[in-house]
């Protein structure tokens, strides 16, 4: 018999206690079809929420508020470090043993600007104690106090560059070669945030922080600013740690469907043992108004990074209803191109695109607008047209159908309730946002209901113009910031910094440095001791159950090919169109991309570009164009590109499903040029941006391009190859506008042809019946008769660099698989897992000093290998190339192995949501794949033994000589490099 959870349990009342604790408060929570129990630990006055609910998705989280008082970073830095050994567990990488190991279905631990989160979640109730036990020992019991070095690896240390230390044939003639060498800084988290703040997004939003809040703890930058971080000592480390990660300083979150008593013994055991608090936490306090005025802030960055921000601090977090109106603001004024605010900005011609967005999660929330791709001086104009066009909105009013449909969308996000990871961690992050500031507010940004309904009443009263006064036009707490592209002359800010050290630097001084690095690179080395290894808990073969079968598909009797998933949606449908590209030439696929990029942006027939945004968002819950490439395994010559049409509705709106996409696909007006260039323009910023953020993806994505058809293909439709079509387009738009449009009409033609298509729905069988109702013949073109065909050129390989504006660099290398005389197969997924957390890890993260890494061998049978946010290419490259050696003389214990099947087969079995399962079924079919061919990888994985994982170091050891390379970063990174690289300028005209 299934357990109530929508009801309170009894035994749970208020003033009730368990395990130690005490029940505070016990409510009905409808938006989890739960309960939520608020407890307190009587001992430590540690705060506990369960989040009562059926899932078995489970979840832990322990939260810590950590206010910064400076620009050190040392909440970032101990976020990492508490989670490298502890008491119990004295092995120097409890959370990679996690990631080989258990069942996790997530697994992080999370820096926010005033609070530092550790959650996990697992399907096992074993697993997941083990998680909590881990995390748990972590938090309270660091080893930090012990091994200093653990501060040095995570946060910064010095080290001495010098080619002949590397060739130096022991330790003390290393040291004394390095003396001569260059002073460098390294630490994960200082070459995180060196990437993190190259975006100058990142910037803007510091500056913004800084101009509104001044020196209190949201002026600070939370993660570390690398300016800042070498002055954070490792004494301010310890007493910071001592001073917050107390237990009456703590926030607790289990979620699902627990026992309820034994985690409650669980927890009062370990809070029991937690070290006496030490000290006062920083304070929290609320700042004053204050108006910024217009704040400059340089960047060594490319002109076409220019942005400007304005934001206004409007609430509390105690103001739940005014904080998720505000959401549902800003995207009535900014959601889309034609919104009033962003249109009139676009308008004006100030720079290339606009966002605005709630800066939530923090005591006092804000609301902020940015101008992307800025043109030289418009800060003080952009500042004045975003309050007049407000204050003109406030006294004309925001339009009773755009609002609703704001409206519509926001009650659709949060009824979908897709975090894009368990709904255990996202209600626990949710959660944060209230209780952290208020023992009240526990469950306040859980609920929603009661909110929407006070909003929705409000539409007819002027209930958004008042909002949008207050929080923007008659708001004193409020600045402007514009970050100014200032490159810089000769060395780096960097550079110059380290210099200087070293000129104050004596010959005793560069001796300790060089034994102190040296002694570092010789305990990141060591192995943990098997005493140290057998103190971890570890799961079974037969602790993973049996998978869960994929849900049936259906043909639907349709007038085109049409697959029904029967999965439970709980009221919400979810279709996808997809449209062969076989009658595309090669060199038309950047205008495919194009035309995806303009789709549901522009007039149709029946409606303005305005009624089509303000429709869509009204009844539906996301529209979307987009083109993806499938393959057949085994074969590196295929490409079977898609244009992909998405949507999703409530179950009452599935005739929108049907009517809004063939209008879009049948009517649209591509004539309308301007519009074009102002939605390419936003494209190409977009893309600019990934380039920096992400260039670990673009990296792989590019080495796949030298060894697949598909990937050449994808590179076409969203890679470097169609970021150049785009900047050349751009470059030339006036001359080519003409041909643009003719263009894109004909590939719309022969795209949205009747011959062409096949559907997939997603949702209850009498909501596919109402969308076939409504759906007649789809709005699609007869087929073309003279159509060119697809023709790929053949894949090539080659050693590539993209200098982009980042102070550090993402390196990406590969090989063809299948020319090697492998494929991927449960052995492969097996040695991924055991090469990115074990020989990786320890090589390029914790010795060379990049922030992530990790290896895959791909479907299409690719072997990959990548970093994220490193420091250098060639020590990278070179670890890379070495891989084989370690495989082929990888020896793991018996339970080693079987945590790297059990953690491999625990992320094939990971629940998803609705969509993605439906999407999952999609790609199967379309790569041509059968239903078993999941259920095979599996099976090969739970067989896999030491020899099947050896045996891959053969193929593997082919890299150095058949390898591809890509590599995204700084001229300086990229400069520094002596491999022989293809070296191009990403972004300069």
């Amino acid at each position: 018999m299934s357990q109530d959870f929508a009801t309170p349990n009894p035994q749970l009342a208020p003033g009730s206690r368990h395990a130690g604790f005490t029940v505070e408060r016990a409510e009905q929570l409808p938006e989890i079809s739960g309960c939520a129990y608020v407890l307190r630990h009587d001992a430590t006055r540690a705060r506990v929420m369960w989040l009562a609910c059926a899932d078995d998705n489970k979840a832990f989280s322990i939260a810590f508020k950590t206010p910064p008082a400076n620009d050190t970073g040392v909440f970032h830095i101990l976020e990492h470090s508490v989670l490298c050994g502890s008491g119990r567990f004295p092995v120097k990488e409890p959370f990679v043993h996690l990631l080989k190991s258990s069942m996790q279905t997530f697994l992080n631990a999370l820096t926010f600007p005033d609070k530092t989160m550790y959650p996990v979640s697992s399907t096992n109730d074993r697993d997941l104690e083990n998680l909590m036990d881990i995390y748990l020992d972590a938090v309270l019991h660091p080893a930090i106090y012990q091994r200093r070095r653990i501060f040095e690896q995570e946060g910064w240390h010095y080290e001495l560059a010098s080619a002949d230390a590397a060739q130096a044939a022991d330790a003390t003639s290393a040291q004394d070669a390095e003396r001569g060498g260059e002073l460098t800084l390294n630490g994960v988290v200082y070459n995180e945030m060196k990437g993190a703040l190259s975006s100058p997004e990142e910037i803007l939003i510091c500056g913004m922080m800084r101009a509104l809040f001044g020196e209190t703890p949201y002026g600070w930058v939370s993660g570390g600013d690398p300016k800042a971080i070498p002055s954070l000592t490792y004494e301010e480390f310890l007493d910071t740690h001592a001073r917050h990660y107390q237990l009456a300083n703590s926030y607790t979150v289990l979620y699902g469907n627990l026992d309820i008593e034994e985690k409650l013994a669980f927890l009062g055991k370990r809070f029991d043992a937690a070290r006496p608090a030490a000290g006062s936490p920083n304070e929290l306090p609320l700042c004053e108004p204050r108006e910024g005025g217009l704040v400059r802030m340089p960047m060594d960055t490319t002109p076409d990074n220019a942005c400007v921000g304005v934001a206004y601090v409007f609430a509390t977090a105690g103001q739940r209803e005014r904080v998720l109106a505000a959401d549902v603001l800003v995207d009535a004024l900014v959601g889309s191109n034609e919104a009033p605010l962003k249109r009139a900005i676009l308008d004006a011609d100030l720079g290339s695109d606009v966002q605005g967005y709630l800066y939530d999660g923090i005591l006092q929330p804000c609301l902020i607008f940015e101008l992307q791709g800025a043109k030289p001086g418009v800060a003080e104009q952009f500042e004045q047209l975003v309050e007049q066009t407000c204050a003109k909105l406030v006294e004309d009013g925001l339009g009773a159908d755009n609002l609703e449909a704001s409206l519509a969308q926001a009650e659709f996000n949060l009824r979908e309730g897709d975090f894009g990871y368990p709904d255990g961690v996202g209600l626990a992050i949710q959660a944060m946002n209230g209780w952290l500031y208020s023992d009240d507010d526990a469950t306040s940004y859980l609920r929603y209901e009661d909110a929407l309904s006070q909003i929705r009443a409000g539409l007819g009263g002027g209930y958004f113009e008042r909002l949008l006064d207050e929080a923007v036009c008659h708001n004193a707490h409020r600045c402007c910031v514009e970050v100014v592209p200032t490159p810089s002359e000769g060395a780096t800010e960097e550079a110059q910094r380290l210099a200087k050290v070293r000129e104050g630097l004596s010959e005793d001084n560069l001796a300790v440095i060089a034994r102190e690095a040296a002694e570092l690179h010789a305990e990141q080395a060591a192995p943990d001791t098997p005493e140290a290894l057998a103190t971890l808990p570890h799961l079974s073969l037969s602790d993973i159950g049996e998978a869960a079968a994929d849900p049936k598909t259906v043909q639907a009797d349709a007038p085109v090919p049409c697959y029904h998933h029967l999965i439970d949606t709980r009221r919400i449908d979810y279709a996808y169109w997809y449209f062969d590209l076989d009658h595309v030439s090669y060199d038309e696929l950047p205008y495919v991309s194009v035309l995806a990029n303009l789709l549901g942006k522009l007039d149709t027939t029946r409606h303005s570009a305005y009624e089509l945004d303000t429709i869509c968002e009204a009844k539906l819950g996301g529209l979307s164009f987009f083109s993806e490439v499938y393959s057949t395994d085994g074969d590196p010559l295929s490409a079977r590109p898609k244009f992909v049409v998405g949507a999703s509705s409530l179950s009452e709106n599935a005739r929108w499903l049907a009517e809004l996409p063939r209008e879009i696909w049948a009517e649209t007006n591509l004539a309308d040029t301007r519009r074009i260039r102002d939605i390419l323009e936003q494209r190409r910023v977009g893309m600019e941006q990934a380039f920096v953020d992400s260039g670990h993806a673009a990296a792989l994505a590019r080495v796949g391009a030298q060894f697949r058809a598909s990937a050449e293909v994808s590179d076409m439709l969203g890679g470097v190859g169609f970021y150049r079509f785009l900047r050349d387009l751009l470059d030339h738009f006036d001359e080519r506008a003409d041909a643009l449009v003719a263009k894109l009409d004909d590939l719309r033609r022969r795209i949205f042809s009747a011959n062409n298509c096949e559907m997939s729905f997603t949702g209850p069988e009498a909501d596919l019946a109402a969308y076939w109702d409504n759906a007649s013949d789809l709005g699609l073109f007869a087929a073309a008769a003279d159509a060119p065909r697809l023709v790929v050129p053949m894949p090539q390989v080659r050693s590539e660099a993209f200098v982009v504006p980042a102070n550090v660099c993402f390196v990406g290398e590969g090989m063809d698989g299948l020319s090697v005389g492998t494929e991927l197969s449960g052995a492969w997924r097996v040695a991924s897992q055991a090469l990115s957390y074990d020989y990786l890890w320890n090589e390029v993260r914790v010795l060379g000093g990049a922030y992530g890494c990790g290896f895959r061998c791909t479907a299409d049978s690719l072997l990959q290998f990548y970093s994220y946010r490193d420091p250098a290419v060639d020590p990278t490259a070179g670890r890379f190339e070495r891989a084989s050696e370690w495989l082929a003389t990888w020896d793991p214990t018996p339970a080693e192995l079987t945590g790297f099947i059990v953690a491999g087969v625990a992320g094939m079995d990971a629940p998803v949501k609705p969509r993605s399962l439906g999407r999952r079924l999609d790609a199967a079919r379309l790569s041509g794949r059968d239903g078993s061919w999941r259920a095979k990888i599996r099976s090969q994985m739970l067989a896999t033994t030491v020899e099947d994982v050896r045996a891959l170091a053969e193929p593997l050891s082919k890299l150095e000589g058949a390898h591809g390379m890509c590599v995204f970063g700084g001229r300086t990174q990229i400069e520094a490099s002596g491999l022989d690289l293809d070296v191009c300028e990403l972004f300069e005209r």
